[in-house]
């Protein structure tokens, strides 16, 4: 190893929790460098481009761009390296397509989604008004606090000495799962069951996994800060952080794979790239899965720590935390005439309650072009549909085999989304298939997962690992870190990151951001 390293920080993957730490920390005046596999950034937040058409790679259904508090953290993270987006709101955040004729829209405006809510569940009425209220009392506890590094004890006595009271009632939730908060309100079978879609649209479990905090942020987030899409595709977001990094100073590189975190004396002091050479630094981030970052039970043979330095922490996580399913996504650019109008821009299509976690059972449905025409060629929309997948069920399968699965389960898949959108199969001017496969290529995660899933019901958030890990100087950001899943919560969980190095390297201002 050379005495002087050439960087303060590498960060490992392009994504957007790897982006915000890199950002944050060149801001701060570290010297950083980002290193990523593929050839454009922000992984499953970025954006490609076929046939006239801007695609999403994963959700289009974007929180953090609101203008208030400490939550909009992607509004934040980009004005904090001198950059914006501009976005459009979406009146609607989602409209539920549910077995037995329910189904639901959830307004922008809260009082118009209690009202809807309670118009079709009124002998609910009061319970729905005091668990979504019970959801706004969490996040005004985190809205009220910068989002930071929980791991630094300076920040924790700034935080509790200018919010305790939002302090004490979050550390009151973090224990709590929103199924056993939602019973103590509700009863209606069906109504619980909406919730537990409420909650698996955007962390993929249930009502009785998922923690109270995330559900606290979602809920009411939509309706405070809304759901807002980046002009251009999202891929945007990725794009605007890296001409932030680099314009204070830091370094991105692409179509550059590393292949091990280089251990030396107990400690992580470098990255091996997949073609021999090796780079140094003081700290490195790793922005893959922890089942991509450590070695263990799960994981690929090329993990960045080999065995003999990997944590025996990852392996107390291995039996708390699964991956969650990949995704069949079909990227569609359709005629414009087959979008019905006044339709929403998002939807969630299950037709049987037994199916919600099977595979292949619940439909996210995106039209991205309904809030930005820019997206697609005059007279088109795009429709961007993806389904739970395992890829266990692609394993194993020749050329020809893996071809016409992929065929065959995007024409069922299209076949399903002409109940919400007849002539949909007819309409159809291009079309991309990904599968598990396809994800695990080109996002580097293992089996193609989408993030870590509970593997049994478990105390809220508690058990969810922050950034250091237990191999001194290697940091962990992203899905596989606290507080878990989705744009806005990797970003947070960014934040946390370049904070807790910041402190570390003596870069972090005395004050607290406003």
């Amino acid at each position: 190893m050379s005495s002087s390293p050439d960087w303060d920080v590498i960060v490992i993957g392009a994504g957007i929790g790897g982006l915000v730490t890199a950002s944050q920390l060149a801001a701060k005046g570290a010297k950083v460098l980002v290193l990523e596999r593929y050839l454009i950034p922000g992984g499953s937040g970025g954006s490609f481009q076929r046939a006239g058409y801007t695609f999403d790679v994963g959700a289009s259904m974007i929180f953090g761009f609101g203008e208030k508090g400490h939550t909009n953290l992607l509004t934040r993270a980009l004005a904090d390296v001198g950059q914006s987006c501009e976005t459009v709101p979406d009146a609607v955040q989602l409209e539920y397509h549910l077995p037995d004729g329910l189904t639901m829209a959830v307004d922008r405006d809260y009082g118009d989604f209690i009202q809807r809510m309670s118009a079709r569940f009124p002998h609910e009425a009061k319970g729905i008004q005091a668990f979504y209220d019970t959801c706004w009392q969490v996040f005004r506890c985190l809205d009220a606090m910068p989002l930071l590094s929980l791991e630094d004890p300076a920040y924790l006595a700034k935080v509790f000495f200018r919010a305790p009271l939002a302090c004490l009632g979050l550390a009151r939730w973090l224990p709590f799962n929103v199924g056993d908060v939602a019973r103590r309100h509700i009863r209606d079978r069906d109504l619980l069951r909406l919730i537990d879609m409420e909650c698996f649209c955007w962390s993929v479990m249930p009502a009785d996994r998922t923690p109270m905090i995330n559900a606290g942020m979602v809920f009411s987030d939509r309706h405070a800060g809304g759901i807002n899409y980046p002009k251009g595709g999202v891929g945007v977001i990725a794009e605007k952080l890296v001409t932030g990094l680099e314009a204070h100073g830091g370094s991105i590189r692409y179509s550059t794979r590393v292949t091990k975190v280089i251990v030396e004396n107990g400690r992580a002091t470098g990255v091996r790239l997949a073609d021999g050479d090796e780079l140094y630094a003081r700290r490195i981030v790793s922005n893959a899965t922890r089942w991509d970052t450590f070695a263990g039970e799960g994981s690929p043979s090329t993990t960045l720590v080999d065995e003999s330095h990997t944590p025996s922490a990852e392996a107390t996580w291995r039996r708390r935390y699964q991956p969650s399913s990949s995704f069949l996504s079909l990227h569609l650019g359709v005629k414009a005439e087959v979008i019905p109008k006044g339709f929403h821009c998002h939807h969630l299509l299950l037709e049987d309650w037994r199916a919600m976690e099977a595979e292949q059972g619940v439909i996210f449905v995106s039209i991205p072009t309904l809030l930005d025409p820019s997206l697609a060629p005059t007279g088109c929309h795009i429709v961007h549909t993806f389904t739970m997948s395992d890829m266990r069920h692609w394993k194993g399968l020749g050329p020809s085999e893996y071809a016409a699965k992929k065929q065959a389960d995007a024409d069922r898949l299209i076949e399903r989304l002409e109940s919400l959108l007849p002539g949909l199969s007819k309409a159809i001017d291009v079309k991309e298939i990904g599968t598990p496969r396809t994800h695990r290529r080109f996002l580097g995660r293992m089996g193609g997962s989408y993030g870590p899933i509970p593997a049994s019901r478990l105390p809220g958030l508690l058990p969810m690992p922050f950034n250091r890990t237990g191999l001194p100087d290697l940091y962990c950001v992203g899905d596989s870190c606290f507080p878990g899943q989705g744009l806005n919560a990797v970003a947070f969980s960014g934040y946390a990151c370049s904070h807790r190095i910041g402190a570390d390297l003596g870069l972090n201002q005395w004050a607290l951001p406003a």
